[in-house]
């Protein structure tokens, strides 16, 4: 995620087309990062559909078990599984947009790749039933899953190391340290250390996870990856993951609708249904607002932080489609929570993902900005009050409808005054370039 260092033979894709299939194989001698035109290929997006499962699965476990009343355990389960999926993730696509070939190999790599994303999905409800017992973490067939996914990853920077001399160390760097990484979960995974060491080893692990960009490219150089395509590939995740946003708001109002048709609709599945979509709706437009390709075209030193900061962010999301569902099940007396904490339920998520949001976008631009300053205050107030308001015994639709409001403050305030800010932030940006 660091500087590129371009080999000469970089132009070596652009001759041939990745439009279809090649009947040979492409050297892998690194993607062009300024390539003109690059988006996401069918493949890529393929392979997202597998984290769709397993973004699914772990909100789902976890609205069930806040809604259970083992909000600690939920929250302790839940950031496990987020984490593990979004390294996952992170792990492939910048991979794909430095070295992406497309070929017969590359396509059939990352097919076992999505086995092991598939394998790591049935491995969650074990986990997240292992942290709701205590006593143990149930690891193994996430695990199993990872060292698939991670199998074809080391083949797949073998290929990179072996047919550019360029990007040797650096590929020789990612199987080292990737390998080591692995090594440590299988040991976590499959002996019987006490709860403790294995939380301990968890963090340990996860902290090399994030700083293996570091530890692989720090003194090998960095990668040829695109701006505009890695802004992409975040987005449509983030779009991906805004989609259990979608799932929350079916999954909370389908038990909420009257008659045998389920053509009475009584106030709270209005409710639900349009506070879920609206809510959704503006996370979106917020996400959407800063065009991170640009940014990044101009920062590409920061392409850590912009890549490992959107993982909370990614948490934020999915949390909040989760909180859709624990109102649901509230609202169907399926839950044994007060209406307070679930209201902070979903006002917890959708405040990480906000703040996130405002922090990427003050530090990828190193600009801080009073009005976005008073953007936040408000949204994070709007979201204080809805959770004051459940408190105080007002209806939790009615909190929903307010909590809905919070990313419209960004949406209203960025479309009316915010979005000459930024552009003044990108024209600074530029100008420091020449």
């Amino acid at each position: 995620m660091d500087d590129p260092q371009r080999p000469s033979n970089s132009d070596a894709l652009g001759k041939t087309p990745l439009s279809r299939l090649s009947r040979r194989l492409i050297p892998m001698t690194g993607r062009d990062p300024e390539e003109h035109g690059r988006v996401s290929s069918p493949l890529e997006l393929l392979f997202d559909l597998t984290f769709v499962v397993a973004v699914g699965t772990a909100a789902s476990h976890f609205a069930e078990m806040v809604a259970a009343g083992h909000a600690g355990q939920a929250v302790t389960a839940f950031v496990l599984a987020m984490f593990a999926i979004s390294v996952a993730w992170i792990s492939f696509s910048w991979f794909a947009s430095a070295f992406g070939t497309d070929d017969w190999l590359y396509r059939a790599l990352t097919m076992v790749q999505m086995m092991g994303v598939v394998v790591f999905s049935l491995g969650l409800p074990a986990m997240f039933h292992s942290v709701e017992e205590g006593g143990h973490l149930e690891l193994r067939v996430m695990v199993i899953g990872y060292v698939v996914m991670r199998i074809a990853m080391l083949l797949q920077w073998w290929r990179a190391a072996h047919d550019s001399p360029a990007f040797h160390d650096v590929g020789m760097a990612n199987i080292r340290w990737i390998s080591i990484v692995q090594l440590g979960w299988i040991v976590v995974a499959f002996t019987h250390l006490p709860l403790a060491a294995v939380f301990t080893a968890f963090i340990v692990l996860g902290a090399l996870e994030l700083a293996l960009p570091l530890l692989a490219q720090g003194r090998a150089g960095g990668t040829p990856w695109h701006p505009h395509h890695v802004a992409e590939r975040y987005g449509l995740f983030a779009i991906i993951v805004l989609g259990e946003g979608v799932v929350g708001t079916v999954a909370s109002s389908g038990g909420l609708l009257g008659g045998e048709d389920g053509t009475h609709w009584s106030g709270n599945a209005i409710a639900v249904v349009v506070a879920g979509v609206g809510l959704t709706f503006g996370m979106w437009w917020v996400y959407f607002a800063t065009p991170f390709g640009d940014v990044l075209a101009h920062r590409r030193g920061r392409g850590y932080l912009f890549g490992y900061g959107h993982i909370p962010l990614f948490i934020g999301i999915a949390g909040a489609g989760a909180g859709l569902h624990v109102a649901g099940l509230q609202l169907e007396h399926h839950s044994e929570l007060s209406d307070a904490a679930v209201a902070l339920s979903l006002a917890i998520p959708v405040g990480l993902y906000l703040l996130m949001v405002y922090l990427l976008h003050t530090l990828l631009l190193s600009a801080t900005d009073r009005f976005h300053l008073l953007l936040i205050s408000l949204t994070l107030a709007v979201l204080l009050v809805a959770v004051l308001l459940a408190a105080a015994g007002v209806a939790i639709a009615v909190c929903l409808l307010l909590i809905m409001l919070a990313p419209l403050v960004t949406v209203i305030g960025y479309e009316t005054i915010g979005h000459r800010h930024q552009q003044q932030m990108l024209q600074n940006l530029a100008t420091e370039d020449r």
